[in-house]
């Protein structure tokens, strides 16, 4: 056993900010798709991931969805602040203000992670390279997903 419950809440009590790697797939363009995250504690350790197939979307739907489901997951953390690191150079713009949101799809997403937004006292949003470490693995997480659901 690798503590107890009490020692668990103590520990996510502490924690004031975490860092979260994103990533969406889809097979097509729309086609079958899935998302992957990768939360980090302070240190750097990845304490909880998740993968999940969401049906068929267009690769930067699933780019949201995947930021969306993270910033759910996060809150269940009690911290304050959250990082949140993707590959996707649009949606990080867009989330940055340096891009508008022309797509209606994409703006009802967008709106959704500004309302999760709400629940911590900071958010920050950065581009990675896709050879970033942590971003293969939310890719792998993604295509997991997908590979779940067939």
């Amino acid at each position: 056993m690798i503590g107890t419950c009490r020692e668990d809440t103590a520990i996510r009590k502490m924690m004031k900010k975490l860092t979260i790697y994103t990533d969406g797939a889809c097979r097509g363009n729309p086609g079958p798709a899935g998302i992957g995250i990768v939360i980090c504690n302070e240190s750097g350790k990845i304490i909880k991931e998740d993968k999940e197939f969401i049906g068929d979307a267009t690769n930067n739907i699933a780019e949201y969805r995947a930021l969306i489901k993270a910033l759910e997951l996060a809150s269940d953390f009690s911290v304050t602040r959250v990082e949140c690191f993707s590959d996707s150079e649009l949606m990080v713009r867009q989330l940055n203000g340096a891009y508008r949101v022309k797509d209606e799809k994409l703006g009802e997403l967008f709106l959704q992670v500004r309302e999760k937004e709400r629940l911590f006292e900071e958010v920050t949003y950065s581009h990675v390279p896709r050879e970033n470490n942590l971003i293969k693995r939310a890719d792998s997480l993604a295509n997991l997903g997908i590979d779940d659901k067939k």
